[in-house]
Parts: structure tokens; C-alpha cells; sequence
């Protein structure tokens, strides 16, 4: 049995933890496509799922730091939210 072409393979082997939000996203996007598509034996199934959970991961996390670089949650002296300043008000 031939190996199956490099195009079966998750889109990059570069390691998740070093992708910016848009190649995340882009892997992940082609991640979920193969997967929906049922084209891929099953060992490769669980591995693209395992890249797509990481690659997932990684999105939330560099939305999460980008929405902190934009706004800052003020509290009030208590210690209750009271809303939000840009980040660069202060």
C-alpha cells in the first residue's frame, strides 16, 4: 500500500504554539473541512481532530490576548467591574 500524498496531512507541521491567529485559523478552517469530508483514514481522522482541538485552543487564546491589549476592565473600589478603558488611556 502507497503512502498517501502530504496533502492528507494537517496543512503545516509547524508547531501550533508558534501561529499567529490567521494561520491558526486557517489550518483550523482546513482541518474541519477534511474532517467533513470523511476522505481520511481513521488514524489520521483522530490525528486532525487532535491538531484541530490544539489549533482551536490556540485561536481562543489569541483572541483572548488580543481583546486584553485593547481594553482594560476598571473596578470600582470594591472590586466590581464598572466597565472598560482603552488601553492606551492609561
Amino acid at each position: 500500500m502507497a503512502d498517501r500524498p502530504t496533502t492528507d496531512r494537517p496543512t503545516t507541521e509547524r508547531p501550533v504554539t508558534e501561529m499567529t491567529f490567521e494561520e491558526a485559523l486557517r489550518e483550523l478552517e482546513s482541518v474541519v473541512g477534511r474532517l467533513e469530508r470523511g476522505d481520511v483514514a481513521l488514524e489520521e481522522s483522530i490525528a486532525l481532530y487532535e491538531r484541530g482541538a490544539a489549533l482551536k485552543v490556540r485561536c481562543e487564546a489569541k483572541l483572548a490576548e488580543a481583546e486584553e491589549k485593547v481594553s482594560r476592565i476598571t473596578l470600582s473600589a470594591d472590586g466590581q467591574p464598572t466597565g472598560v478603558v482603552p488601553l492606551d488611556a492609561g
